[in-house]
């Protein structure tokens, strides 16, 4: 018979929840996963594909508020708040602005890059070696630059990286081309981060976990979670739409749709969506060997198994608002801009939620009101990235181990 006691349901069947089920299974738990979707069909499945340790700054940089205004005026720029939707998004803005300076920078910078930091090792763990090996490449990524001033702008983000252990390599316009001929020649300098990487598909990736979830006893199951039913100690049973599924323990893992949970589990967390768009060409006719950053347009290219994908740039719109692909055509034409032989005729538009806390950290706690229930959610832009360290620290709070890293920077209550 199962001990009920060892069992945990994960709500959410993305990148964060599958690795939370995978190193929970390791710990020795029985796990189920519940999502209305399958595993990576949400906010996983459009992920730029970068999976970078050092890819640990802040989207709420110094500087930023010189650059907001000239973003809200363009519906297609880097930035973009919906008007109908800025009344109910202002007072997240101006949390998000409070957190723009250099002291807030340096403490997430360092937390993330404490978390990030083991990625490629903890997939290698939960991954079957050919695997890892097919869907993981590191073999660096690429910071283009235009021209010395916006190389210069960027100094002081490069210079807290590399404070940081992370290796950023200043290179000009010949090693640039050595590193992909296929860009324009006008982007003559650049920065690169050999420690950093991609996967070639990351739904691949999602689905490759989860099946070792499944291949050890893990159970799946499609339904939206409607409530939670609360006893004395904390959950005791989801609500959900194709019924009742009792709880011994609990992890919340479901982006950007875990406030109104999180809010009856314990804690009140300002969790926004920031959508993202991507656009991949299935055929684009040019070799990209890594991922490539345009730090100015705040957009990454990756080649991937199933096409050449750009995917980046920030709207606040919430998580009901119909998408608007003239974003994804503004990706497009940036795409074409940096490669210009690219081949855009077929192609494949996305758009997606990601879950942004106004500092840009993730919530990584154990529930301040529940012992049985554990967070995991906000991951905001780098899901893939951090993805596969936070399940391993969930499955540490779930045993009651000491947690490898310091997770206080990531407290449900520190808002």
């Amino acid at each position: 018979m199962t001990d009920t006691k060892r069992h945990v349901t994960i709500i959410g069947a993305g990148i964060v929840g599958v690795s939370c089920a995978a190193f929970l299974q390791r710990e020795g738990f029985d796990v189920t996963v519940v999502d209305k979707l399958e595993p990576g069909q949400g906010t996983s499945f459009g992920n730029a594909g970068s999976v970078s340790p050092s890819a640990i700054l802040p989207v709420a940089m110094p500087g930023i508020m010189k650059k907001i205004p000239r973003w809200l005026l363009d519906p297609l720029g880097p930035l973009t708040v919906r008007w109908s939707y800025l009344p109910y998004v202002a007072p997240w803005l101006l949390q998000f602005i409070r957190h723009a300076n250099r002291d807030e920078a340096v403490r997430v910078a360092t937390a993330m890059r404490n978390l990030m930091g083991t990625v490629f090792d903890d997939y290698r763990t939960l991954l079957p070696a050919q695997d890892f090996a097919h869907l993981f490449r590191r073999n660096g990524c690429l910071y283009i630059y235009e021209n010395q001033e916006e190389l210069r702008a960027a100094k002081w983000s490069l210079d807290l990286r590399r404070d940081l252990g992370a290796e950023m390599v200043e290179v000009g316009g010949d090693e640039i081309r050595q590193f992909e001929p296929a860009l324009n020649k006008r982007f003559d300098l650049g920065i690169y981060a050999p420690e950093n990487g991609s996967t070639i598909d990351p739904y691949r990736l999602v689905n490759s976990i989860a099946d070792v979830v499944k291949r050890n006893g893990g159970k799946f199951v499609t339904a939206e979670v409607r409530d939670v039913t609360l006893g004395d100690d904390g959950p005791v049973s989801l609500e959900t739409s194709v019924g009742t599924l009792p709880v011994d323990k609990l992890v919340l893992a479901a982006g950007a749709w875990s406030s109104p949970l999180a809010r009856k589990l314990g804690a009140k967390v300002p969790l926004e969506t920031q959508r993202g768009y991507h656009v991949t060409f299935s055929n684009p006719r040019i070799e990209v060997h890594r991922t490539v950053m345009w730090n100015t347009r705040s957009v990454f290219v990756n080649p991937m198994e199933v096409g050449l994908r750009i995917a980046g740039t920030v709207e606040l719109a919430g998580l009901k608002a119909a998408p608007n692909f003239a974003r994804a055509d503004k990706l497009a034409d940036i795409a074409r801009d940096m490669f210009p032989d690219l081949d855009t005729a077929e192609q494949s538009q996305w758009m997606g939620h990601r879950p942004c806390l106004p500092d840009s950290l993730p919530v990584v706690d154990r529930s301040p009101r529940y012992a049985n229930t554990v967070f995991a959610f906000g991951h905001q832009h780098v899901g893939i990235c951090s993805g596969g360290p936070t399940g391993k620290h969930v499955a540490a709070l779930m045993a009651d181990k000491i947690p490898e890293i310091d997770l206080a920077p990531f407290s449900a209550n520190r808002f």
